[in-house]
């Protein structure tokens, strides 16, 4: 994924420089640099609290309750997880990941990126009903309800297939 990003970085710088010259990229890799400073404290705090919470919540508990066999309850406990995770997704995802080497299910790591996505409730506070009202935000929000629970069905439904005897 590294050598992804790496040769899309240079094709881009490439394109910049054919169109703007030498300076256009110091400008870019300025705001590089400025970006970089200002989300690594956030990524790093993420992280830590991450490996704090793999180290604090025992494995055992995670895959009982988020696991495979953890059914509806485990989809449930995702979506109001997610629903109610605060923050951007240098926050969300690397709770996603220590959930995942903790034992839950993919389905339900996608059913808590969904609800954290689509149900955010800080969002819905902080951005929609100020904005667009609380008819809007109630609407949307429940129209999106059902969103989570579709993606995790249908990760469980994939996964199941993946992981049966003979299936490619």
């Amino acid at each position: 994924m590294s050598l992804f990003f790496l040769a899309l970085s240079l094709v881009a710088g490439a394109l910049l420089y054919r169109r703007s010259g030498l300076d256009a990229i110091g400008a870019g890799l300025e705001k590089g640099a400025m970006l970089l400073i200002s989300v690594s404290p956030v990524v790093l705090l993420a992280l830590l609290l991450a490996a704090y919470a793999q180290t604090l919540i025992p494995h055992q508990w995670v895959e009982a309750r988020l696991g495979q066999g953890s059914g509806r309850g485990g989809t449930a406990l995702a979506c109001l997880a997610g629903a109610l995770m605060p923050g951007g997704p240098f926050a969300a995802f690397p709770v996603v990941l220590v959930l995942r080497q903790s034992g839950a299910a993919l389905g339900t790591c996608v059913a808590f990126l969904t609800a954290w996505s689509v149900l955010g409730l800080h969002r819905m506070i902080i951005w929609e009903i100020p904005w667009l009202g609380w008819r809007f935000a109630t609407l949307r929000w429940l129209i999106s309800l059902p969103l989570p629970w579709l993606a995790a069905w249908t990760m469980h439904r994939l996964d199941a297939r993946r992981r049966r005897p003979g299936a490619a």
